[in-house]
């Protein structure tokens, strides 16, 4: 009979084990996504005020693609002739 208890012990210590990592994965999968949500409000808010700014300004430019043909895209993100 001691065998038997001596083995419902290590499967409790085993089990015991197991949930511990388990906890440990949950806690940095949460600290994880927190980092992305953080990056992705950050991203998400650069082209927002990106794409008001070319919305509100017809000559708003990167490159020269951008501007109309003649034009060229000058130092201060506008388009010039």
């Amino acid at each position: 009979m001691s065998s038997r208890g001596q083995l419902s012990a290590e499967m409790l210590i085993l089990l015991a084990v197991i949930l511990a990592v388990l906890v440990l994965v949950a806690s940095q999968l949460v600290k994880t996504s927190d980092n992305a949500v953080k990056t992705i409000d950050t991203n998400s808010g650069q082209v927002f005020n990106i794409s008001d700014q070319a919305a509100n300004s017809s000559s708003a430019c990167t490159v020269d693609q951008d501007c109309l043909k003649g034009q060229r895209c000058g130092s201060a993100g506008a388009c010039v002739s």
